[in-house]
């Protein structure tokens, strides 16, 4: 294999959160009075840090996208958590391959109890050695720095390592830790974004990320 210790990121790279995340900002907007707008709207909002969303694409100030944050999570904590759902073939994959040998890893910039949730909802926690998340206490963490907590805990070989997510974070969280990464197509990102950060591989397909990685 090219890579013995896999990093994925979760949304949009091991489930499809667009319904549920997509629900959840229309509630936060209904909150502040604000027209709801379409749920395809928000699909640029899936994989990055939340609170850097609402600044960065509606102005806000941080204390009301922390305030916007706070209405978002009424209805994703409990609802739209788990308005979600695996991509085909993904149970597949991870399957392949922990039986040949990786060792996996997520990174994701949601919290690290939503994400032990979704996965355990699943049936897909049971496949990775740690889920590294963002903590809530620290609304600035980066990619880079989930990426590193794991790294950190478990001593992993960052020069057999590889990420794989579908967004520009993804690849700078990875390039910041000098590893590569499989920009995934079948997410939010897009192959002008992907290539535009630079990643290293392009996945087209959840069965062509097993060729890349299994190879």
């Amino acid at each position: 294999m090219r890579f013995e210790h896999i990093f994925f990121d979760l949304d949009g790279t091991l489930t499809d959160p667009a319904l549920g995340i997509t629900n959840a900002i229309i509630y936060a907007r209904k909150k502040w009075g604000l027209d709801p707008g379409k749920n395809e709207d928000y699909y640029k909002f899936i994989g990055p840090p939340m609170p850097k969303s609402f600044e960065t694409y509606w102005g806000m100030s941080r204390e009301d996208a922390a305030q916007t944050l706070a209405y978002y999570r009424e209805y994703y904590t409990d609802v739209g958590l788990f308005e979600n759902a695996p991509y085909p073939g993904m149970a597949e994959t991870l399957q392949r391959l922990s039986d040949a040998g990786a060792k996996l890893y997520v990174a994701t910039s949601k919290p690290t109890f939503m994400s032990v949730r979704i996965l355990e909802k699943f049936d897909l926690a049971k496949y990775f050695v740690t889920i590294s998340g963002s903590d809530p206490a620290q609304p600035d963490s980066t990619k880079a720095d989930v990426i590193r907590a794991a790294r950190d805990q478990f001593g992993v070989d960052m020069a057999k390592a590889v990420m794989v997510g579908d967004r520009s974070y993804d690849v700078a969280g990875a390039h910041e830790c000098a590893i590569p990464c499989v920009g995934v197509l079948y997410g939010y990102g897009g192959r002008d974004e992907l290539t535009a950060a630079g990643a290293d591989y392009i996945a087209e397909s959840v069965a062509d990320l097993g060729r890349i990685l299994l190879a």
